[in-house]
């Protein structure tokens, strides 16, 4: 494992003085759930589009049915895909929450950049999120002339999104179905907890299979070249460098860094760090 760990005095004192609300685990009931996701992204966190990049959203023919993509391109011209997933829970988020991220790694990348708003539980459990992204997956291979790729196919995800992208890879392998490039995992969440949260037990309604647990793989032999972006406080931080470890994966461990720290760029410098480290790593 190429492992490397990223710490500043300016992270810690950003982490220090912020704190991470909302959360899908904070949430108590499904209605509060459903209001929570009605919030628009808020810029002073979030940070904003890049100017130079040109956003669309479209709708992909998914098995799932049509499915709402938000793509971006920073040039004109062929060029290799990237599949990007949010975070939330397996429960909330959306593509509106990466406008800053996704937009930063076609310009960082060179790559389009795909962002999926895949079905969330309670409404769509298991499997439904894994086989958007593996159709998705598959959907750009056979078709990412039209989006304007070159052939080349990337995926990656945050947290949640991390673990779908992770499983569907595992799916790929075994199934015969899209070879990537590159995968990226920033915080992945691997594995299910021994005490599952209230958004685990809504995502899962049995027990968990491999492509849901991407840890307990009996093998993980045949997988693209990963990144895996860690964060020091996060408790997901030792099942991602586990993983990282058992794939001789790139780890980049952002100490004093919160779980979701991407997603707060304007007040979280680490995730810009992140997205440069990121845009390397697949360019």
């Amino acid at each position: 494992m190429n492992r490397r760990t990223v710490s500043e005095p300016r992270f810690t004192a950003e982490a220090d003085g912020f704190t991470i609300v909302g959360a899908a685990d904070d949430l108590e009931d499904v209605a509060a759930l459903l209001d929570d996701r009605a919030l628009p992204p808020d810029p002073a966190l979030a940070g904003r589009l890049d100017p130079a990049v040109h956003a669309a959203d479209l709708r992909l023919p998914l098995g799932g049915g049509p499915t709402l993509v938000r793509v971006y391109q920073a040039a004109a011209g062929p060029r290799p895909l990237l599949l990007w997933l949010h975070g939330g829970g397996f429960v909330g988020g959306s593509v509106a929450d990466l406008d800053h991220v996704c937009s930063g790694l076609a310009r960082r990348s060179g790559r389009t950049v795909v962002s999926l708003e895949y079905r969330l539980a309670p409404e769509d459990p298991y499997p439904a999120a894994l086989d958007d992204t593996y159709d998705a997956m598959c959907w750009l291979a056979e078709h990412g002339q039209v989006l304007g790729g070159d052939g080349r196919l990337a995926a990656g995800g945050q947290s949640a999104g991390g673990a779908l992208v992770a499983g569907a890879t595992l799916r790929a392998r075994d199934q015969g179905g899209p070879v990537l490039d590159r995968q990226v995992l920033c915080y992945p969440v691997l594995d299910v907890p021994a005490e599952p949260t209230w958004a685990d037990r809504l995502y899962l309604t049995g027990p968990a299979p491999v492509y849901a647990a991407p840890l307990r793989a009996p093998s993980l032999a045949g997988l693209p070249p990963t990144l895996v972006i860690a964060a020091g406080r996060d408790s997901l931080r030792k099942d991602a460098e586990s993983y990282a470890e058992r794939l001789d994966a790139s780890y980049v461990e952002y100490a004093d860094t919160p779980h979701a720290f991407l997603n707060f760029c304007a007040v979280l410098s680490a995730g810009e760090h992140a997205i440069g480290v990121i845009g390397e790593f697949l360019s």
